[in-house]
């Protein structure tokens, strides 16, 4: 059985729903009610977008609300983990904050947590009873969708290991390495650089986990055309887009999923995580 704490999103299909009321009370506080219509005995699993540390509080509500109904196998699936990216202390005076969220997430005693394409192998190694759905079929949807030849462009040596893996799900896609810098103080990008002489006019997909700002990616496409780079094109798992779009017009087109919110954008082409688990 399945407990969707946010309505808009549903990413199993053809499975029983538990139905609940969930609200905030005026102090900020989330709350709970779960309709007690259902077998105790079952398994459950709750899905959730955790976006804000109120959604990881109504998290925790609920799975204490199932155990006070004597719920013994409770899972849990939560595309994005959130502060993933913040997987090490860069500078001193910084949390650890992946470690924060698993802790607390570790505490509820999950039977499994469900993640798809963690930023880093740090999330798995830190939270209890973790599978990772790779994002492989998500990119193969991808090239279909695009319906050309393209190479595969990994933006740092952090996504090295994840595209490989990918291109060899893929049957062999050809795979460009680049790099950048970043100063840990500010976070300013410089110095992007792309590991092949000329692209030949080959059309090119960038494949990255995460999309916040874009930086990395404008950064880097400037430079994939100054390597005589074809049309563009970029595939990110989980997409914030918090400086919008029109930072990204370099893109023919953008792809993500609806891990993180819902998205309603000629610009941007969202594959259903229904239609990859």
């Amino acid at each position: 059985m399945i407990l969707n704490l946010d309505p808009n999103f549903r990413p199993f299909n053809g499975q029983k729903e538990i139905e609940f009321k969930s609200f905030t009370f005026s102090g900020g506080e989330p709350h709970i009610k779960i309709n007690p219509d259902f077998d105790v005995k079952e398994e459950i699993t709750i899905t959730h977008r955790l976006n804000s540390f109120n959604d990881l509080g109504l998290l925790c509500l609920t799975v204490d609300a199932l155990r006070r109904m004597d719920v013994k196998i409770i899972n849990l699936f939560i595309p994005y983990f959130p502060a993933a990216r913040q997987d090490r202390v860069m500078i001193k005076g910084e949390p650890l904050s992946v470690k924060v969220y698993a802790d607390i997430i570790n505490a509820m005693q999950l039977e499994k947590v469900f993640v798809f394409d963690a930023h880093s192998e740090v999330t798995p190694a830190l939270v209890n009873n973790c599978e990772m759905i790779p994002n492989h079929t998500f990119i193969q949807t991808v090239i279909k969708s695009i319906g050309n030849d393209v190479k595969l462009i990994s933006p740092d040596g952090g996504a090295l290991k994840k595209i490989y893996k990918v291109s060899e799900f893929l049957g062999g896609v050809e795979v460009v390495e680049c790099s950048k810098s970043r100063d840990v103080k500010t976070g300013r990008l410089s110095g992007f650089k792309v590991y092949e002489d000329d692209l030949q006019g080959k059309d090119c997909l960038i494949v990255d986990d995460i999309c916040d700002g874009g930086g990395t990616f404008v950064g880097l496409a400037e430079e994939l055309k100054n390597k005589n780079a074809g049309k563009l094109y970029l595939a990110v798992s989980h997409g914030i887009f918090n400086k919008g779009f029109e930072v990204l017009d370099c893109f023919e087109k953008i792809f993500t999923t609806n891990s993180f919110r819902d998205f309603e954008d000629k610009r941007v082409e969202v594959v259903d995580l229904k239609e990859l688990i």
